[in-house]
């Protein structure tokens, strides 16, 4: 899976958002807002493919957490992701 084209990651107030641009913008109505760990995330892997797997060995790089849970959390981040309809499967 990869980020849609048409997405961006931006900081607004501090705050780490997700806006759409382009064609992208005529079909979006919300902003999603992403934590630190979700933005960490979004800046190692748009415009590469990745699955939850690597983002779980990202977590694990990063932050001090062990594999398993870091795969939670990362398969929380790809449902969340995909059902705000921010990635291409």
């Amino acid at each position: 899976m990869r980020i849609k084209d048409g997405f961006e990651l931006i900081v607004v107030c501090g705050e780490a958002v997700v806006v759409a641009h382009g064609r992208e913008l005529i079909d979006y109505s919300k902003l999603i807002n992403l934590n630190e760990s979700a933005a960490y995330l979004w800046r190692n892997v748009v415009g590469t493919d990745f699955d939850a797997e690597r983002l779980a060995q990202l977590l694990c790089e990063e932050y001090e957490v062990d594999y398993d849970r870091a795969l939670a959390d990362a398969r929380t981040v790809v449902r969340e992701w995909t059902d705000a309809g921010l990635l291409e499967v």
